[in-house]
């Protein structure tokens, strides 16, 4: 039988991380797409050989690492390197997900997805979705208080992603973020509730 799954999502800044982290903690498998990006874009791994190869050696830093703000600047400016970014990335990540829900052993698995809505390559494997919600304006202090990146470069990353108003629409769950870690902690345990009895019960997805 396959994992019972839930597509979790938001805006930048806006807790996906710290949501997924208190479901981890309820015996929740968390399956992070971010992660595995990172990890492919590491030295050596599959990801950062076939993109030194597609954009060259312009995009490494002196210690060898990917450049990884120069690379962001770029895609953010050229559509067509945005696309060949994808394409490289996109289908290595989706296999990685999917050795993972193989492997998962938990009652049911969050697939954690920036842009869950905007590719739609995860929504065949996924049973809900779930929006971790904040304001814009809180969108934009927590990214630059924790990367550094300016709000500039926040807002750009934000006109990426859907509009918060179409995200809140195409939710099935929905987690605000403006109260709190107290508040999260309540609000993760009666969804954790709610996706163990539908994992035991609803058949999953084909």
């Amino acid at each position: 039988m396959k994992t019972f799954c839930i597509g979790l999502t938001g805006g930048i800044g806006c807790g996906k991380s710290t949501v997924a982290h208190l479901f981890a903690d309820l015996g929740a498998a968390i399956i992070d797409t971010d992660a595995f990006s990172h990890a492919l874009t590491q030295p050596g791994a599959a990801g950062f050989n076939a993109i030194i190869h597609q954009f060259g050696p312009l995009y490494l830093q002196a210690d060898g690492a990917l450049d990884r703000g120069k690379l962001r600047a770029l895609i953010f400016s050229d559509a067509a390197a945005k696309q060949a970014l994808e394409s490289i990335l996109h289908p290595l990540i989706h296999a990685e997900v999917l050795a993972a829900l193989q492997a998962c052993q938990a009652p049911y698995a969050l697939i954690v997805v920036p842009l869950l809505f905007e590719t739609r390559n995860y929504l065949p494997l996924i049973q809900r979705s779930l929006v971790v919600d904040c304001a814009e304006a809180s969108q934009i202090a927590r990214t630059t208080a924790r990367s550094g990146l300016s709000e500039t470069t926040v807002r750009a990353i934000m006109a990426q992603q859907l509009p918060r108003t179409v995200r809140l629409e195409r939710a099935d769950d929905i987690i605000s973020n403006e109260n709190g870690l107290d508040s999260l902690r309540a609000q993760v345990a009666a969804l954790h509730a709610q996706y163990f009895s539908l994992a035991r019960q609803a058949p999953p997805k084909s």
